[in-house]
């Protein structure tokens, strides 16, 4: 009832803005807006002491810097990348309100008029959104810093006057969501921080970004998402709200704002993470997307004098470990949930932000075990400028010269037992490393569970650090929407489909009803291997009830994988077993019920189990199978392997995966016998025992 309320008094609310849009956009007096007009009305401070200073040329080599100033000088020309869109132009003068790949222009109504989900009128909103955000502003302000041209300043202050006569106050999509207008807002304060010694800007300039901020946060302050649409939405608005007040401070407002925004920050890092430190919307790329508006706010916080709290950094950090856990196999997160691409702030580590975060990390908390997987160069700008930029030179000093990771670290089991993470592993990342994890988890955050997937008891693989078994990803929101049905769904996974059903049922694009609850039963890590067996009771609705369980045994003297699930029921059932390889695999059928697989830093053998009809599709249209999307709107071919039975009753199912050989040092690929010489000789069913 109070989301009803809520949601009816913002209709109302509507309404009444669009009767007073003509009042509410006419810009005020910079007396009405600022403190005192004869004080600065902004304080560079927040982003570190060094920022008003800091120059990249003394920590970067020349390489990094010419590859930063070409990507200005293409922003300069109106190109950088949209989505799948690469190094897209967009003309001499940019159409702020224009869908680039629908070509569709989007109305300039009342922005609460603007159904952005609507693509026949609008396209897709996220095509719009991305370019407002700015974020290649803060590219051309650090390419303005480190290669010295005034004329990346220029250019930014160029896009400004023309946002500014493109998009008035309170009419189109760029006014519509309150969060695209919070990371508008970050993107805003580090651009214009980084050019304040730019002398481009005049005061009239100047005049208008204060009015047009107090604008936005202004906006975003009087519709904070709440209930249903209270997650990662929540967590930006906020975090917007905070770093524009504390920059901006002297607006009259500032103060007020910032309070009630870091209020915001202080209840969200943990209502909407679990105490293990990931996110509860149970999607990896939003988890990345959130801890860096709470890393950002948290560091704006502590240099400007009013930190946050022990418990906020004390969450923070375990975010940050989550990262470091999920991502040591392979030096990436496994595509778990829904992910858009997005991201807050573009300080140069977007080419590997896992690898970023974790190194921030380290030297912020004084964490140095996070970075411990980074196996960049320590002088590599991925790295280095987003150090300097937040920590400062200190900072990207202390990395270069610290010590890096030892080679004979092994990869160690973990478990997110709140998450409902399980990672069984063993080995050495790069060499022979193995690495399975299974989803326990829930389905998603709050009531609509809007960026989970129907994805209980699905596996990820990976060996020697490369992706084998995949999570495929998310592909679209609003364009395909039977796309976004079927990577959302529970064949799109490696999992048990049952009768053709998804375990969770949707209701819509960000919509699930009726949802499994999935719990582990089982979590026995060793030194070498050990097993883990977890199920769930999203086929109990159907009127036969249905409970999967699996159990994955990864062996402790062989390079084999044994997954063995149980379909308990009464009555006939279609049981199906989905198997996605990631995109570079090479995988070919064998003997009915074999499966090769070249993974490219060595091979695996896959055996399903003999009372499956197996078949392989790679890149199918009709039914859609065989797909990996590793952004949006891009989706590569790949391989997909279905067991399909009938069966009746109770039925187990069993797949084993060996690793064969692998690529030693030199390249060349070592049989797995050559490095367990005492399972050379065991007959095929001793092995197999042992891996059950």
């Amino acid at each position: 009832m109070g989301e009803i309320f809520w949601r009816s008094r913002g209709k109302l609310q509507d309404a009444i803005d669009r009767l007073l849009l003509p009042h509410r956009a006419r810009p005020r007096p910079i007396q009405q807006i600022v403190e005192d007009p004869r004080r600065g009305h902004t304080n560079p401070n927040v982003l570190g002491a060094h920022i008003a200073r800091a120059k990249f040329s003394k920590s970067a080599d020349e390489a990094s810097r010419t590859r930063l100033c070409h990507q200005a000088d293409r922003i300069v020309l109106g190109r950088w990348d949209l989505f799948d869109q690469t190094d897209h132009d967009f003309g001499p003068k940019i159409d702020w309100n224009y869908e680039y790949k629908a070509r569709k222009h989007a109305p300039l109504l009342p922005a609460a008029s603007v159904d952005y989900r609507d693509y026949a009128s609008v396209g897709d909103c996220k095509f719009v959104w991305e370019p407002n955000r700015h974020q290649h502003w803060v590219v051309l302000a650090r390419a303005y810093r480190i290669c010295g041209d005034s004329r990346y300043a220029e250019a930014l202050v160029e896009q400004l006057e023309s946002w500014t006569d493109q998009c008035p106050f309170g009419r189109g999509m760029n006014w519509r969501s309150p969060l695209e207008l919070a990371i508008r807002m970050i993107s805003w304060v580090w651009a214009f921080a980084l050019i304040e010694d730019a002398s481009v800007m005049t005061d009239k300039h100047k005049e208008r970004v204060l009015s047009l901020v107090e604008q936005h946060l202004r906006e975003i302050t009087r519709k904070y998402s709440r209930y249903s649409s209270a997650n990662n939405h929540l967590i930006g608005e906020a975090a917007g709200v905070f770093i524009a007040s504390s920059y901006f401070s002297g607006l009259s407002s500032a103060p007020r704002w910032r309070r009630q925004s870091k209020r915001i920050l202080e209840e969200e890092i943990l209502r909407q993470t679990f105490d293990d430190g990931g996110t509860r919307e149970q999607a990896t790329g939003y988890h990345l997307f959130v801890l860096e508006f709470f890393l950002l706010s948290g560091l704006v916080a502590r240099n400007g004098g009013d930190d946050v709290s022990a418990e906020y950094w004390g969450r923070l950090e375990k975010m940050f470990q989550y990262v470091a856990g999920m991502s040591a196999a392979s030096g990436a997160l496994p595509m778990v949930g829904d992910a858009d691409d997005g991201y807050v702030l573009d300080l140069g580590g977007r080419d590997d932000p896992v690898a970023s975060l974790l190194v921030i990390g380290a030297l912020l908390l004084d964490r140095p075990e996070l970075a411990d997987a980074v196996s960049q160069p320590r002088n590599d700008a991925t790295i280095i400028e987003p150090l300097l930029w937040l920590l400062g030179p200190a900072a990207c000093d202390r990395w270069i010269r610290s010590k890096s990771r030892s080679a004979s670290d092994p990869l160690i089991s973990r478990a997110f037992t709140q998450s409902g993470y399980y990672l069984l592993q063993r080995g050495h990342k790069e060499t022979d490393g193995i690495s399975v994890l299974m989803d326990c988890g829930e389905l998603g955050f709050l009531s609509i569970a809007a960026h989970g997937h129907a994805d209980a008891l699905s596996l990820v693989l990976r060996v020697a650090g490369v992706d084998v078994l995949v999570d495929p990803g998310t592909y679209d929101y609003f364009t395909f929407p039977a796309w976004r049905k079927y990577f959302r769904s529970t064949r799109a996974h490696n999992t048990v489909e049952i009768d053709g059903r998804d375990q969770s049922q949707m209701q819509g694009a960000f919509l699930w009803s009726r949802r499994a609850s999935t719990r582990c039963l089982v979590w026995r890590p060793t030194n070498r291997g050990g097993a883990m067996s977890g199920e769930h009771d999203g086929y109990t609705r159907l009127d036969d009830p249905v409970v999967h369980r699996r159990t994955v045994t990864l062996g402790e003297d062989s390079d084999t994988i044994l997954v063995k699930d149980e379909i308990l029921a009464r009555a006939k059932h279609d049981v199906a077993i989905y198997w996605h390889f990631a995109e570079h695999c090479d995988v070919r059928l064998s003997n009915g019920h074999g499966v090769d697989v070249d993974f490219g830093r060595g091979r695996l053998t896959m055996e399903l189990d003999e009372q499956l009809s197996v078949r392989q599709l790679r890149g199918s249209e009709n039914p859609p199978l065989g797909w990996v999307s590793r952004g949006y709107h891009r989706r590569a071919p790949s391989v997909s392997v279905v067991g399909s039975v009938g069966a009746e009753g109770q039925v187990t199912l069993t797949t084993k995966l060996t690793v064969s050989s692998l690529l030693d040092g030199a390249g060349r690929r070592t049989s797995t016998d050559d490095r367990h010489p005492s399972e050379a000789s065991l007959p095929s069913g001793r092995e197999t025992g042992r891996g059950k």
